[in-house]
């Protein structure tokens, strides 16, 4: 229980936790759903893991059903669970962690090592047709079960190896059969294990066979797009033990629940991904944040992210900035400062490691921070849930929390030496893999500042169009072009209205399909390429991406209608009227009168005489 008090009011709030409870005590928690995401967030931003973990104990008590009825727009996963040990004790964690990201969670868990049985049999729980993930949980004792006592260096080398071909095999056969992503996880090296062998040499062998069993296991998720594997080396690297060794000996739980709500953490952030929910944008700070000292009261020569202590730590964070931003992550500032000593810092300054070519957008002013980031995302024609904010001031955290609940906060504090744990803790920027365009992605941006001085200072857009020299290219998508669709598929939203969601191995599949045809469309003008943009779509229907903003945006995503508009391009479209009737059989109507007038209005496709017929759909 926090108290706030002074000499006139004294006035009791409730903890998130305490909130969360009254909720259910009430029996108004499953009405109050949307209240639960930003509860949790705050126990996380407030560093109170505990309650966290406290929260999902009570929140896997909560009847699914009554949600849905309450609020039938929930978004909901099924999550199907497996292993060798007992792993009960992952359920309050990832009944947590997916609430956060506010999605309804229900856990199906498996009977105690029954995971060959659930893998192999295809009426099990973790082949039923709406699971979404499907967990198999590997712990030490998967391989030590196996190897009988005594045991030397070779019986493991001959354990791991056999081991990961059976799971290597079962998950490929489960990838075929089931519609769920299998998520497998790395396996932690216990000292019990390598300090049963007393020579060093033996010792190392040992340690070699396990780091090999572990890439294997990472191998299986380069090689099969449905695999994922959850590394939690990492986790254990971080401080947070294997296991607890009376659970494990008593109840064989040979993973403790430190690290399984690690596990589940991971688990909520590959999920995530899944459903395109990646974030496109990072806005920092600058005081404090990215330097040490405040700007405005210092001046130049007082702020520091080098040379001193806390300067370095700084330094180290930009550094950490500079290496998302390199990989497709837009970087913008919002800053309480005037606009040009901020520049100017960022150009001049000798401790920057970030300079202001790194950033899409710099908006250093006195208004509000939400103000700021609704700016930003206009500026960058981008919606606002693609956001991630990380300040060390409490109260913007707030303001920004309670006025853009979609965007993700990233509380920083007063010590630069946790900046880079708090701003990579939650995986904001995950994603499948990246692709050219994604590192290229804020030249993109910069480019598209310079389109918009072109259209400030043209008379017309008529002569903004000229002005531009679009080209546009439809072609058979090629084997270098199906992350990139893919990709869009999963993280592009704004024109995406079918709401289908395309993995890699979906798009691969459909361009070897005879009834699909999957095209990408390329386009650029006189500042540049802008790159692959359309996905495939499924049937009949509308899946399409905007990245640049405006009328040239809407222009270049009109999206394919199986193969009839293959043959609407090739042929020519004599009117946009016969253009558009072609469309507005597979889709919105209203949408496609404007997607499709505007793509003819501006590139002119030369046709028939209009009284020439229409091609046959």
């Amino acid at each position: 229980m926090t108290t706030v008090s002074s000499p006139a009011v004294r006035e009791t709030r409730k903890s998130p936790l305490e909130t969360l409870r009254a909720l259910r005590a009430d029996g108004t928690l499953a009405a109050d759903y949307p209240s639960v995401a930003p509860l949790l967030a705050a126990m996380v931003s407030g560093g109170a893991e505990s309650d966290l973990r406290r929260a999902g104990n009570l929140l896997v008590q909560l009847d699914r059903q009554s949600v849905l009825a309450a609020r039938p727009e929930t978004e909901t996963a099924v999550v199907a669970l497996t292993g060798h040990s007992t792993i009960g004790g992952v359920r309050a964690p990832l009944t947590a962690e997916f609430a956060r990201h506010g999605v309804l969670v229900e856990n199906r868990l498996g009977d105690f090592d029954s995971y060959l049985r659930d893998l192999r049999d295809p009426t099990s729980a973790l082949h039923a047709p709406d699971v979404d993930l499907a967990l198999w949980i590997l712990d030490p004792q998967t391989l030590v079960d196996e190897m009988g006592t005594p045991w030397r260096a070779d019986d493991l080398v001959r354990t791991a190896e056999r081991k990961l071909a059976q799971i290597g095999s079962l998950a490929t056969a489960f990838t075929r059969n089931s519609t769920a992503a299998l998520v497998l996880n790395t396996v932690p090296l216990p000292r019990s294990v390598t300090h049963q062998l007393i020579d060093h040499e033996s010792r190392a062998r040992a340690g070699i066979a396990w780091r090999d069993f572990n890439s294997g296991l990472l191998r299986l998720a380069l090689g099969n797009p449905r695999i994922h594997v959850v590394d939690l080396d990492p986790i254990v690297a971080a401080g947070v033990p294997l296991d607890e060794p009376r659970m494990a000996a008593y109840a064989k739980a040979s993973l403790g629940d430190d690290l399984l709500a690690g596990y589940a953490r991971e688990v909520a952030h590959l999920s995530r991904m899944l459903r395109g929910r990646t974030k496109k944008v990072l806005v920092v700070d600058a005081d404090n944040t990215l330097w040490d000292g405040i700007l405005g009261d210092d001046g130049p020569d007082g702020i520091a992210a080098a040379t001193t202590f806390r300067g370095e730590a700084f330094g180290t964070f930009q550094r950490a900035v500079q290496q998302i931003g390199s990989q497709g992550i837009l970087l913008a500032i919002s800053s309480k400062n005037d606009h040009e000593p901020v520049v100017q810092v960022l150009k001049d300054h000798p401790d920057m490691v970030l300079r202001e070519r790194d950033f899409a957008r710099v908006n250093a002013n006195w208004q509000p921070k939400d103000a700021n980031l609704r700016d930003i995302a206009e500026k960058l024609n981008l919606g606002i849930d693609s956001f991630v904010f990380a300040d060390d001031s409490p109260f913007e955290c707030g303001l920004v929390a309670d006025s853009l609940p979609q965007v993700a906060i990233v509380r920083l504090d007063e010590e630069p030496a946790l900046h880079i744990e708090k701003l990579l803790a939650d995986g904001w920027f995950d994603t499948a893999r990246l692709t050219d365009e994604d590192r290229a992605r804020a030249a993109l941006y910069r480019t598209e500042s310079e389109r918009a001085e072109l259209q400030e200072n043209s008379g017309s857009l008529e002569e903004y169009l000229q002005g531009l020299g679009v080209r546009v290219r439809l072609t058979w998508a090629a084997a270098g072009d199906i992350d990139r669709v893919a990709q869009l598929s999963l993280r592009a939203n704004q024109f995406n209205l079918t709401t289908v969601r395309l993995g890699v191995e979906d798009v691969t599949a459909r361009a070897g399909d005879p009834d699909h045809l999957v095209l990408a469309i390329r386009s650029g003008d006189r500042f540049g390429r802008l790159g692959a943009r359309t996905p495939a779509p499924p049937r009949p229907s509308l899946n399409a991406s905007s990245e640049i903003g405006g009328a040239l945006a809407l222009a270049i995503t009109a999206t394919v209608v199986g193969s009839r508009l293959t043959e609407l391009t090739a042929q020519g479209v004599g009117t946009a009227q016969a253009f558009t009737e072609a469309l507005q059989r597979g889709f919105l109507v209203m949408f496609l009168w404007v997607a499709a007038n505007v793509v003819i209005g501006l590139f002119g496709f030369a046709g028939r005489p209009a009284t020439e017929a229409a091609p046959k759909s």
